[in-house]
């Protein structure tokens, strides 16, 4: 059975989401059918996932927020977070989290990379029996 995979990808940060969605999919298996759907920010991911629920086996969340003055960023990341959670445990399908919380754009850039921790953990559980 070829496998489904929808991966959001907030692209406010251009170079590091191209970063993220690289690394992720050179980290799934050729057979799986993959759908990329760019957002404009992580706050649009889980909105975007649920939409797409019924129609993919699972979901990469890619994406970055970074902290500024303000208590912006709190609010995004665990609000983010927590819907992604929600909605894979809700749905029983893996939602690869790779939205990287970040204090400024250096870590942000160390951290590209990680798209590819999010897809192995989406291979991992749909090979679960």
């Amino acid at each position: 059975m070829k496998r489904k995979v929808l991966i959001v990808i907030a692209d406010y940060y251009k170079e590091i989401s191209l970063g993220l969605l690289n690394s992720a999919t050179k980290n799934l298996p050729k057979s799986f059918e993959i759908k990329i759907i760019k957002v404009p920010g992580v706050f649009e991911i889980p909105v975007t996932v649920s939409k797409y629920l019924k129609r993919f086996d699972a979901f990469i969340a890619l994406g970055c927020v970074i902290k500024g003055k303000t208590p912006h960023f709190d609010f995004i990341s665990k609000s983010s977070t927590n819907a992604i959670m929600n909605l894979s445990i809700n749905s029983k399908k893996p939602i690869g989290n790779a939205i990287l919380t970040c204090l400024n754009m250096k870590q942000a850039k160390l951290r590209k990379k990680k798209g590819a921790e999010a897809a192995r953990a989406v291979v991992s559980v749909l090979s679960q029996k």
